[in-house]
């Protein structure tokens, strides 16, 4: 790959700010990588890893002559940030996001935003539930969807910034906001709430029975509670700033359940198979579509 970017700032270098680092340098994306984070302990770290060129934890020194500025930090914190750093970056710049809510991060972000730069929202659909500079990974986008709000950007910026993230393997989508945070609640948001649930349940368990259920977890227990092991502040920020459409999924999963709660106490297993092969299926969907 050529270089897209001949300077770009990644301002918070956890798991997703680390792993665009790596991939844009395998994939010699960028001519300069700035890594920065407010952290001054993760400098150390970010250093000895060889994640990036040069790296500060002054925000506004970090987005000086970039040619792409990624906010790779919490949602709730996208506002302030954009306040800052949008005076000191050069014209024509783009400036984006990672975060997996799109509605509010437009709405915190869009009042700073003036006319010498180009904000092109946009979020990774991947991850894991490792966080930190050294959770990150150069492979950690491919075969990912990466989706992008277009908005008013000119088409050759938002095309520029899709072979950016396209050279380190993603596969582009154009999605509008408030879309993006309906398929997000279900697929995303939700699932995630859910396994946070699970854990809290089982720790509020008696002692004995709460010991053997950690003892004893099987493999589908521990796979699907995996997700519990995230970021808590990011999916704090997440879910507080996505009420409305997870209360909305929640309410049609909450539905759901209790029409398997029914089939299960009357013995219903013709509504408990009938449910089971369809989502077997979907679920196979899923797999052939590489997004497992």
């Amino acid at each position: 790959m050529s270089v897209v970017y001949d300077r770009i700032a990644i301002i918070g270098v956890g798991l997703i700010g680390a792993s665009i680092a790596l991939g844009a340098r395998r994939a010699g994306l960028a001519g300069h990588i700035v890594g920065c984070d407010a952290d001054p302990a993760v400098a150390p770290e970010v250093e000895s890893l060889g994640l990036v060129d040069s790296f500060t934890t002054d925000a506004v020194e970090a987005v000086a002559d970039a040619d792409l500025v990624i906010m790779a930090v919490p949602v709730g914190v996208l506002g302030d940030l954009a306040a800052a750093i949008i005076p000191a970056m050069k014209a024509d710049a783009v400036l984006t996001d990672t975060g997996s809510t799109k509605r509010s991060v437009i709405r915190d972000v869009d009042p700073h935003v003036t006319d010498h730069i180009h904000w092109l929202p946009s979020h990774p659909l991947a991850g894991t539930e490792h966080s930190g500079p050294a959770a990150g990974f150069a492979k950690l986008f491919e075969g990912r969807f990466w989706l992008i709000l277009p908005r008013a950007v000119p088409e050759e910026v938002v095309a520029r910034f899709e072979r950016f993230v396209g050279g380190m393997g993603s596969v582009c989508e154009r999605m509008d906001a408030d879309y993006h945070d309906k398929v997000l609640a279900l697929t995303s948001h939700l699932p995630h709430l859910i396994a946070y649930t699970i854990v809290a349940t089982a720790v509020d368990l008696e002692s004995q029975l709460k010991n053997d259920v950690i003892r004893f977890s099987a493999s589908g227990f521990r796979d699907f509670t995996r997700i519990a092991a995230s970021d808590p502040v990011m999916w704090r920020d997440v879910f507080i700033n996505n009420d409305e459409a997870v209360l909305e999924m929640l309410q049609r999963f909450s539905e759901d359940l209790s029409y398997l709660q029914r089939a299960i106490r009357w013995g219903e297993k013709d509504k408990l198979e009938t449910l089971f092969t369809r989502t077997r299926e979907i679920r196979r969907s899923i797999i052939d579509a590489g997004q497992s």
